[in-house]
């Protein structure tokens, strides 16, 4: 009996063995052919179409969620069909119904159809995550939205951009601009170019540029006081992954040197500061946004930093905000808007600083209050870490810096905080300096005196006199001792009556 249940131990043993043997040998090769498929299908990414709408990562996200959130309306997939932004989808399909109604634009329906269907895959790379939607509500939702973007610009370039485009309320504009910015709500240009180009009923040599349309029409988010200027040709040459990526090319610096970007330490001081330390701050409307400048001014002594106008009329900072997410996200991508928000951050320390860069021409809002603008500027670089190696802000920073740090600035950064931070302290300064002055003068003219009093004397009278007065003196107060003390006492008594 006890052989008996050896013998079925042992055989229980072994076939589980084999069968935890072939299980491994299953999973091992499942496994392995999975991962070279995964490797298969990441070359085919990589060579196929870069992705470049991204999610906005949490830590930036929750530092202001509204600057990244659509509101109102939702352009590609990313928000598609969220039900606050449901409204929005008739005034769309409106749009769309515009562009292709037309006589001379209904058999390009079809192409534009083809287009779309050939293209679907490369479309939903652009995408940094896995798009949930059916292939026909995926197809749908691009035509609507590109077809919605493309006569939107079209009648505002009609109008030369200075009215309402039809089927809008006067509210709507500003809103879809702030919005059609958004990371998240981004279409792949190369599809909204196809439909523009399929679109038009005009010939290409006296058509608009869709990257120029698009760059007057999100211009005004940077720079209210001020049309866009940028050559027609010049505009087509930007890089524009989508509207964000080309908004972004369009304010971008012109550098130029051996190292356009470089190491940089430690931020900028605060405009406080600097003026306290001598360098004078000067506006230039002339020059891009970001192409900031550092340099002598009147001789050795002065330095002069020169800055073109920021306007900041929103107070979630939403063009920026965004701008530095895909900055952040894009690999192919240097961070210099980030940089120039950096830059800004270590200028503006307080509302002081606001006021003083609003009085120089620098800084224009419409915020309320010079703290909101100041907390708005420190808060937009929030949990964003910046490359230090790749600022292109380095020689304007280093320089200022070196130059703070002479013995010449400090010790007149000094002498200005301590004596001339407001024209009361400023005056009360200059009133002492006065005073000693005069006091000086004084004590001057009265040693010219007495050497033009010495002049008919001899030494030996001179020096007779320098040590007879004093003796003379403490003479006389001896043998008066007596009178000055009565005279004492009788003061004191009457101070002593007075205050009984």
């Amino acid at each position: 009996m006890a052989c008996a249940k050896l013998i079925t131990l042992v055989y229980f043993r072994f076939n589980t063995r084999k069968f935890h043997g072939t299980a491994n040998r299953s999973m091992t090769s499942n496994w392995r052919g999975v991962m070279e498929e995964e490797l298969e299908s990441g070359k085919q990414e990589e060579t196929q179409h870069p992705v470049c709408i991204y999610r906005v990562p949490h830590n930036m996200r929750r530092v202001e969620p509204k600057a990244y959130r659509p509101n109102n309306i939702s352009i590609g997939p990313c928000h598609h069909g969220a039900p606050h932004l449901r409204n929005m989808e008739d005034l769309k399909t409106t749009f769309y119904r515009r562009l292709f109604n037309n006589h001379a634009n209904q058999p390009k329906l079809d192409q534009a159809f083809k287009f779309l269907e050939e293209q679907q895959t490369n479309v939903r790379r652009c995408y940094n995550e896995e798009i949930k939607f059916s292939s026909d509500e995926f197809l749908q939702m691009m035509l609507v939205d590109g077809s919605f973007i493309v006569q939107l610009l079209r009648d505002l370039s009609a109008c030369d951009f200075q009215n309402v485009a039809p089927c809008l309320s006067p509210w709507m504009l500003p809103i879809i601009r702030r919005e059609m910015i958004m990371l998240e709500n981004q279409l792949p240009m190369f599809v909204l170019s196809e439909l523009f180009e399929l679109t038009s009923v005009v010939s290409a040599s006296s058509r608009p540029n869709l990257k120029d349309l698009a760059l007057r029409f999100f211009y005004p988010l940077l720079q209210v006081d001020s049309d866009y200027t940028l050559d027609t040709k010049k505009a087509g040459e930007l890089r524009g992954l989508h509207f964000l990526d080309l908004l972004r090319s369009a304010i971008r610096p012109d550098l130029e040197g051996e190292k356009p970007r470089n190491f940089q330490p430690h931020m900028i001081r605060s405009v406080t500061e600097l003026i306290e330390a001598g360098v004078k701050i000067k506006v230039d409307e002339s020059k891009q946004l970001l192409n900031i400048s550092f340099g002598k001014k009147w001789g050795f002594l002065t330095r002069q930093l020169t800055v073109p106008p920021l306007y900041i009329n929103d107070h979630r900072g939403t063009v920026f905000r965004n701008i530095v997410a895909f900055e952040n996200c894009h690999k192919d991508c240097n961070p210099d808007v980030t940089t120039y928000l950096f830059f800004f951050n270590g200028l503006i320390n307080s509302a002081r600083d606001v006021c003083l860069l609003h009085y120089k021409g620098v800084l224009h809002h419409s915020l309320g209050n010079d703290k909101t603008v100041s907390e708005l500027i420190n808060n937009i670089t929030k949990e964003i870490v910046l490359d230090k190696h790749k600022s292109y802000l380095h020689k304007v920073v280093n320089d200022a810096n070196k130059y703070f740090a002479s013995f010449y600035a400090r010790k007149r950064a000094s002498l200005v905080h301590h004596y001339l931070t407001s024209w009361v302290v400023g005056v009360s300064t200059i009133g002492a300096v006065f005073g000693l002055y005069c006091t000086f003068i004084q004590t001057v003219r009265s040693f010219a005196d007495s050497l033009e009093a010495f002049k008919n004397k001899s030494f030996g009278s001179v020096i007779l006199d320098i040590f007879c007065v004093p003796f003379c003196g403490i003479r006389w107060l001896w043998n008066e001792r007596k009178s000055i003390s009565r005279w004492v006492w009788k003061k004191a008594k009457e101070i002593l009556t007075r205050s009984d």
